[in-house]
C-alpha cells in the first residue's frame, strides 16, 4: 500500500506525475487570446459610436467565455496535481510546534535587525534594505522617542549606544550610500566575472594591492595568471577579438607587462607559465595542462574575489545570517527529537551555552580556535589533527599514538582509559 511506501519515495512518485503534465502553454494562448479580444473590443467601442457598444459587449461574450472554459480546461491538471503534491508533503513532514520555553535571541533584537540589514545589502537588495532600516528607526523612534530626540540630537552616540533600544543607532551605519555603492560594485565585477571578464576585478586588486598584501593575498596575481590563461586559449574559446593583444602573442606580451610586479613572491608560478609556451602547439598532453584548466576558475577567483572584498570591509565571505539561518535548519531537526524525547523521560539537559549533541554540519560551516596540544606544546596541524577521546580531554593525534600501549591508552589527565579507534578528530 502506498502509505506503507518511505515517504521520501512517495514523494517522488507525486512529483513525477507532476513532471508528466503538459507544459501550459495552451493555456497562455489562450489568455493571449482573451487580451487581444478584449483590447479590440475597447478600440471598437472608442472609436464607434455609443449605440454600437451593447453590439460589441455582446459579441464579445461567447469568445471570451469559450477561452476562459479553455483555460480553466488546461489549468485543472496541474491544480490537482499541485494540490496532490501538497497533501503528501503535509502527510509525510507534518508540521510540528517548535520549543518556545526559552528564546535565546529576545535580548538581542538589534543585532538581529542588523544582520537582516546587512544580508539585504550583501545581496544587492538596496531599496529593500533601505525600508527595512528606515521601519525600524521609525519604530525605535515611536516606542522611544526620547531616545532618538534626546541623546541623537544632542551628540551623545555612546550614550545611545549603551541603551537597551539601539537599534537605529546600530543600523544607522548601514544607512550609507557609500556602503550601498560598494557592494554594487562588488555586485557588477562578480558579474563580469561570470560573464568572463577579468579586467573589472584585476583593476579593483590592482587599486587594493596594499591592502591585500597586508593581508597575504595572492588575488591580484590569481586574476592576472588567469587573464594570462585566457589570452593563451585564443579567439576561438575566449571569444575576444583576434588581434595582436590575443592568443599566444597577446598573453605573452601580457605576462611581459604584468608579471614583473608579482616575482618577488610568484617567480616559480611565472617561469611555469614562460615554459608552457614551448609547448602551445599541444598544450594538453604537456606537463602545463593543469595550468590550462579552466573549468572551475573562473567560480573559483570570483569566490576569492568575494572574500577579499568583504574582508576589506571587515565582513566575513558569507552572509551571518545566512550560515545561522542554514545551520539553524540543519541543527534544528534532531535538537526537536533530542527535546521531544527528554521531556518524555522526564531529564533535561541542564548545561547552559552548549548543545547536548554534536550538530552535523558542513565541513565550509565548522569554526575552531587554533589548538596546541597541552602534552607536547606543539600547535596541531592537517597531519598532526586534534583528537578528542572518549573522558573529554583533547590531544594531538601524535601524542595519543605515543601513549597507547597497543590500542588501549590512559588519558594523561584523568584516571579514564581508552581505545584509539574511540577517539574522535576534532576539525579546525
Amino acid at each position: 500500500m502506498a502509505s506503507e511506501k518511505p515517504k521520501l519515495e512517495a514523494l517522488e512518485e507525486e512529483y513525477a506525475k507532476i513532471n508528466k503534465l503538459p507544459r501550459l502553454t495552451k493555456a497562455v494562448e489562450h489568455v493571449d487570446k482573451i487580451i487581444e479580444l478584449l483590447s479590440a473590443a475597447r478600440e471598437q467601442v472608442a472609436s464607434a459610436p455609443e449605440s454600437h457598444t451593447a453590439i460589441t459587449i455582446t459579441k464579445l461574450q461567447n469568445p471570451v467565455k469559450s477561452a476562459f472554459e479553455a483555460v480553466n480546461d488546461g489549468l485543472k491538471g496541474a491544480a490537482a496535481a499541485n494540490k496532490k503534491m501538497g497533501k503528501a508533503l503535509d502527510k509525510s513532514f507534518p508540521l510540528k510546534p517548535l520549543p518556545t520555553d526559552h528564546d535565546a535571541m529576545a535580548d538581542h533584537v538589534s543585532l538581529i535587525n542588523r544582520a537582516i540589514a546587512m544580508h539585504l545589502l550583501r545581496e544587492g537588495q538596496f531599496k529593500v534594505a533601505s525600508t527595512f532600516i528606515d521601519e525600524v528607526q521609525s519604530t525605535t523612534k515611536r516606542e522611544n522617542p526620547e531616545y532618538l530626540d534626546e541623546r541623537m540630537d544632542d551628540g551623545n552616540y555612546d550614550e545611545a549606544a549603551s541603551t537597551t533600544s539601539s537599534e537605529a543607532y546600530d543600523l544607522s551605519s548601514l544607512h550609507s550610500q557609500e556602503l550601498q555603492e560598494s557592494f554594487a560594485g562588488m555586485y557588477y565585477i562578480l558579474q563580469e566575472l561570470k560573464a568572463r571578464n577579468l579586467m573589472p576585478a584585476i583593476t579593483w586588486a590592482r587599486k587594493n594591492s596594499v591592502e591585500l598584501e597586508a593581508r597575504g593575498s595572492n588575488l591580484e596575481f590569481e586574476l592576472s595568471r588567469l587573464q594570462f590563461v585566457w589570452l593563451f586559449k585564443g579567439p576561438s574559446v575566449n571569444g575576444l577579438p583576434d588581434d595582436e593583444n590575443n592568443g599566444q602573442r597577446g598573453a605573452l606580451q601580457y605576462a611581459r607587462s604584468n608579471f614583473g610586479r608579482f616575482q618577488a613572491r610568484h617567480l616559480n608560478e611565472i617561469n611555469q607559465l614562460a615554459c608552457s609556451m614551448a609547448f602551445a602547439p599541444n598544450i594538453a598532453e604537456s606537463p602545463y595542462r593543469q595550468l590550462f584548466a579552466i573549468d572551475t576558475a573562473f567560480s573559483d577567483v570570483a569566490s576569492s574575489f568575494t572574500r577579499e572584498f568583504c574582508s576589506l570591509l571587515g565582513l566575513s565571505a558569507e552572509s551571518p545570517l545566512y550560515l545561522a539561518a542554514t545551520a539553524g535548519a540543519l541543527a534544528l531537526p534532531q535538537l526537536m527529537k533530542y527535546t521531544q524525547k527528554t521531556l518524555a523521560k522526564g531529564t533535561e539537559w541542564t548545561t547552559s551555552n552548549e548543545m547536548a549533541f554534536e550538530t552535523p554540519l558542513p565541513q565550509s560551516m565548522l569554526y575552531h580556535s587554533i589548538f596546541v596540544c597541552p602534552v607536547s606544546k606543539e600547535q596541531t596541524t592537517d597531519a598532526n589533527p586534534p583528537m578528542m577521546i572518549p573522558c573529554g580531554h583533547v590531544l594531538a593525534k601524535e601524542t595519543l599514538q605515543k601513549l597507547c600501549k597497543g590500542a588501549r591508552f590512559k588519558c594523561p589527565y584523568c584516571p579514564s582509559e581508552g581505545i584509539l579507534k574511540d577517539a574522535r578528530q576534532i576539525i579546525l
